[in-house]
Formats: structure tokens, sequence, C-alpha cells
């Protein structure tokens, strides 16, 4: 069984990729199992720079494979925000879309996507990163109880229910993160031979 770190201590985002790979023989790590991380300054300029300075920083720590996702959403109508900045767009989720509501009044534009991007570092540096991403739609008003972050308000594209709303077996076949999951996955079956014995 191959064991890897994700660069994240988000019990949500921890669950979701358990369930992602729960056909893998691969034993989940995450930080949470290691308490000592000092942490990461995020201060890339794109999903792409961010994931893999925490994969990085995570792979050095912990001295085995990591990996990290950078996600967040874009709303066409606010020149893409809150972007990267998703995460800390206000100090919990509530007030996160309470802000993105408000910024969004009167604005009939409501299109936005989800983006995520996944890196992997192995040996201290990254061997390779994956975007994925769901386009859909931001409400006017919250609907369901599930998910997490936005997942309220966004409905995606050929969908009547917001990601909140949607069995988790749904979301985790059209989500973002599950599309970016995947490419990384077919990338580690390719390249099963170079990576035996580190993955």
């Amino acid at each position: 069984m191959s064991y890897i770190v994700i660069a994240s201590a988000n019990a949500h985002k921890v669950e979701e990729y358990r369930e992602l790979l729960k056909d893998q023989d691969v034993d989940l790590h995450s930080l949470a199992d290691y308490p000592g991380f000092p942490g990461v300054e995020e201060d890339g300029k794109t999903f792409t720079e961010n994931a893999s300075i925490k994969a990085v920083a995570v792979c050095k720590y912990c001295d085995v494979p990591a990996f990290a996702d950078d996600s967040g959403l874009e709303v066409m109508a606010l020149d893409g925000r809150p972007g990267i900045h998703s995460a800390r767009y206000a100090e919990n989720d509530p007030a996160r879309r309470a802000k993105l509501l408000k910024e969004l009044e009167g604005v009939t534009d409501r299109r936005a996507r989800f983006v995520c991007v996944i890196a992997i570092a192995m040996n201290g540096e990254v061997i390779e990163t994956f975007e994925g991403e769901v386009k859909g739609t931001i409400l006017t008003e919250e609907r369901g109880e599930g998910g997490f972050g936005y997942d309220p308000l966004f409905v995606p594209d050929g969908y009547d229910q917001t990601f909140a709303e949607m069995p988790q077996e749904l979301k985790n076949k059209i989500s973002h993160r599950a599309e970016a999951f995947r490419k990384a996955m077919e990338f580690i079956e390719e390249q099963m031979s170079v990576l035996d014995g580190e993955f």
C-alpha cells in the first residue's frame, strides 16, 4: 500500500479525497496526522502556484510523497473573484457566502466556475500538476445542508441541485476536484513503472 499525505487538515476536503481513493491501494494521511507542521504561506498568484507551494512544503516536512490542491470559485461578473482568495474571502463559510451574495446583489450574469489544481510532489519537488473545473451559476440564496464552502450557492450546468443538495456520490463524479483527481490518477497509473516503490 502506498503512503501519501494530503497537504490539508480540512476534514471535509480530506473526506472527499478518502471517498475518491476508496478503490485505490493508498494509505491517505493528512496534516491532522502531522500536528507539528509549521504551515506555509500561500503567496502564489495562481491556483497552480499555491498548490505547488503546499505540496513541496509538506513533502519535505513529512519526507514522503505529498499532494496538495488549491481550489476556489471564480465569478465572471466579479472579474474572477474570489478566485485564489476563496478560502480567505471572509472569516468563515457563512460569512464568505454572505459576502458573495452581497457583491452580486442586482447582478443578472451569475455565471461562475469552480477550479481545482492538484500538485504532486516527490523527493522535494513537484512532478506534475492537474486542473479540473466545473461551470455553473450562483443562486440568489442558499440551498442545501451538505457540502462546504460555497456549495449551497452553486448549481453546476446541466443540474437543478446545488452542490450542497446533491448526494456526495454525484458531487464526487462531477466536481472540479474529482476532474483534477481523475487526471492525477491517470498520470500515476501511466507512470507507475517509473514511480514504483515511491508512490
